[in-house]
């Protein structure tokens, strides 16, 4: 298993990990705590959004570095929430390929439970960052 952690603030804040062992398709695996929920006591929206986003840019950027950290940005994103997570739950997005072509990649992801709950789906158009020229 190849982990990029503590990558990013963002990262080091929430906790989260990002798995880039299989070249398909990357995933993110959160612990959730309380500190990952809303006053419903469920997984916040925008933490399921954000772990399906870096799972999906991650993906596209496996599409040309095979270590996952070639810089795509999330030109698009759709999220689709069909069931809640709760604190003490492992949850798991990952990204599939689509479509596209050099610069614009069509992913699609999926944020499961580890209990097997699909908690939410998601859809997006990522731009590939093109290498800096010196």
């Amino acid at each position: 298993m190849t982990l990029i952690r503590d990558e990013t603030g963002t990262q080091r804040t929430l906790g989260y990990v990002i798995d880039v062992a299989d070249p398909e398709s990357a995933r993110c695996h959160l612990d959730v705590t309380d500190a990952h929920t809303n006053r419903h006591d469920v997984l916040h929206g925008g933490i399921v959004t954000l772990l399906l986003d870096s799972a999906m840019g991650a993906t596209g950027s496996l599409s040309i570095d095979p270590e996952g950290r070639a810089p795509f940005l999330t030109v698009s994103i759709t999220t689709q929430f069909l069931a809640a997570a709760c604190a003490g739950e492992r949850v798991t997005a990952s990204g599939r390929i689509t479509g596209g072509g050099r610069s614009l990649l069509f992913i699609s992801g999926e944020l499961a439970s580890d209990s097997g709950a699909l908690i939410a789906t998601a859809t997006g158009v990522f731009k590939r960052v093109p290498p800096k020229t010196a």
